[in-house]
């Protein structure tokens, strides 16, 4: 990526000194963040940057196409249907691999893509926690839109809350406190002040919701930033609900819930774009390819990679039951480029998560920051990178014009 930059930060770094930033994060607020986090920020040329929002702009513009509408109808599971949808998603979250492009450049490949909320407020403060322990140069930023720290989490502070007073808007997820998204959530409540609350522990009255705040006092909720993943709750056959998603109750959404069905993976087929790889519906196929080596295949329904195949064989097509052809997709492989060198001499790879906002009142998305992850395994994610350094979560800074 952006060779001086990356040679004057690492020449910054030690075991000794990632291990004290390590403890550093956890002292903030007493409390062990449980995933991996990289030993450095990503530091994104111009040219790079352009391409990502050139990518990023022709997928926000297929979704405010007449074409977008009655595809993503077909991706909502009537069963999971939620009353009082918005007219438009209003958080958007791009996942783009850093590949190869067969002539001996870079360019982002989609990799996958969900109208759901991501981390927000975790990726505003880590980037803060890199620039105050490491030298960072100033002309370069994990934010977009023209904004800065201050401006950026005013700016989501006044989204997520839409007028509301902080106790009567809840962050809403199944045993937040066990997430390994956590400590966005703790991060949520000290920027903003909005507790994070187990649905579990929500009681409706009269299609009113209402939860107990920690001084025992009943609160009423009249806004959820929904971080409930379908997927899980479906699988939590354990828990007892009050109230389940749902119902028509009395409530403003922040990013209403089925938008994570409505934009995702379903989408990729019906993209058509340089930056988006070869997408197919298994039911669009007569018969499988004869190099499947060279895809993947991926469940539709899915969430952090779970059930995705990256080394298909027809076993594993013939393992997929004919009516659920509708549910799985198989997408070309791409190959992600070795381009961030550690101090270590290794060298790793990168996924970018271009984040998203559409405030009330605008026109289209806005790009606002960025979440990023670093790999050495075939895929992004923490089975396929047990035990290897310079891997993990991390965020990238961009340079400026």
């Amino acid at each position: 990526m952006h060779t001086s930059v990356r040679k004057a930060f690492n020449a910054q770094l030690s075991d000794e000194k990632y291990a004290e930033f390590l403890k550093f994060l956890d002292a903030q607020f007493n409390y062990h963040i449980p995933f991996r986090i990289g030993e450095s920020p990503v530091f994104v040329p111009k040219a790079m940057k352009d391409q990502l929002l050139e990518a990023s702009q022709q997928i926000i513009d297929f979704i405010a196409s007449d074409d977008f509408a009655p595809i993503a109808a077909k991706a909502q599971p009537a069963e999971l249907l939620v009353p009082h949808e918005d007219e438009h998603a209003t958080m958007l979250a791009l996942d783009f691999g850093i590949c190869e492009d067969g002539n001996g450049g870079l360019i982002p490949q989609l990799i996958e893509l969900q109208g759901f909320p991501s981390l927000y407020a975790y990726e505003s403060w880590i980037s803060e926690q890199f620039r105050n322990n490491y030298s960072i140069p100033e002309n370069f930023t994990p934010y977009f839109s023209g904004l800065n720290q201050q401006q950026y989490r005013k700016r989501l502070g006044a989204f997520l809350l839409n007028g509301h007073a902080p106790e009567n808007v809840v962050l809403l997820e199944i045993e937040p406190e066990k997430q390994g998204t956590a400590i966005d959530f703790i991060l949520t409540k000290h920027f903003f002040g909005i507790e994070s609350v187990c649905i579990t522990k929500v009681e409706i009255e009269d299609r009113k919701l209402y939860y107990t705040n920690e001084s025992g006092k009943r609160i009423h909720i009249q806004r959820i930033y929904n971080r409930v993943i379908f997927d899980e709750l479906v699988q939590r056959t354990d828990l007892k609900l009050q109230f389940n998603l749902t119902q028509d109750v009395a409530v403003e959404w922040v990013c209403h819930p089925n938008w994570f069905f409505k934009i995702s993976k379903f989408l990729m087929p019906f993209l058509d774009s340089k930056y988006v790889p070869e997408s197919r519906l298994l039911s669009s196929f007569t018969s499988w390819p004869a190099d499947l080596e060279n895809y993947v295949l991926k469940p539709l329904y899915s969430f952090s990679g779970a059930g995705v195949v990256f080394n298909v064989t027809i076993e594993d097509m013939l393992q997929v039951p004919t009516d659920k052809y509708e549910e799985f997709m198989l997408q070309r492989k791409v190959k992600y480029a070795s381009v961030i060198e550690g101090h270590d001499g290794g060298y790793s790879k990168v996924e970018i998560r271009m984040l998203f906002l559409r405030e009330h009142g605008k026109v289209t998305f806005e790009p606002v920051l960025n979440l990023t992850r670093l790999s050495k395994g075939d895929l992004i994610g923490v089975k396929f990178n047990k035990d290897k350094t310079w891997v993990g979560g991390t965020v990238c800074f961009f340079e400026q014009d």
